[in-house]
């Protein structure tokens, strides 16, 4: 095994509180969930994580298909994030694993997340690849982006490990023979990566 690739929501960085989410969906009278469906899973959201619409305009379509005043989509976008949290185990353990392997990230998402690792995260060092579909055009479950990050590693599928929290994502990596980890809490990862010879 050469390298080891992670998801960035829903395994480096969690959810923990969604109060901040649901508090807009009982403000707005929408049902729970709507508020981060549309952020993620519309077709706004589906757009935004194409690349085919920057992260502030996304935010500004939000605002507006909700009828936000600015002050209002400010106050939406800061307690959207607050309830997530880095896992600085998982850090830690990507500090260790980078000493023998290549290391890299796959993540649907806006086009600000290479800024977000770099700049709030600080940990995009960490990665010797970062793909992010905003800004390749594609996402995940297509084959095209794990071949992508993949031959950037130098590494043919066999070769690395892939770790999302998305069953589907999971399947899209396994179609092109990508070993994957479905991450879902409790999971002991350190041990299910041993099961592939990763050794940390």
């Amino acid at each position: 095994m050469k390298a080891v690739i992670f998801d960035v929501g829903g395994v480096l960085l969690r959810t923990h509180d969604w109060q901040g989410r649901h508090k807009w969906d009982v403000k707005l009278g929408v049902s729970i969930g709507t508020v981060e469906h549309t952020v993620f899973n519309s077709e706004l959201g589906t757009a935004a994580q194409l690349g085919r619409v920057s992260t502030e305009n996304h935010w500004s379509n939000i605002g507006s298909h909700f009828d936000l005043s600015n002050d209002d989509l400010q106050e939406l976008r800061q307690d959207f994030w607050a309830g997530d949290r880095l896992d600085t185990s998982m850090v830690d353990m990507i500090r260790q694993l980078k000493k023998k392997y290549r290391t890299a990230i796959i993540s649907n998402a806006f086009d600000d997340l290479r800024q977000v690792l770099t700049e709030e995260l600080e940990i995009a060092d960490l990665f010797d690849v970062i793909t992010v579909s905003a800004e390749e055009g594609v996402m995940k479950p297509a084959a095209q982006i794990y071949q992508m990050t993949l031959d950037r590693l130098g590494c043919q599928p066999a070769d690395a490990v892939f770790i999302d929290d998305n069953s589907g994502n999971i399947d899209g990596a396994q179609q092109i023979g990508l070993p994957a980890i479905l991450f879902k809490m409790p999971l002991n990862l350190p041990h299910a990566l041993s099961q592939y010879n990763v050794d940390i």
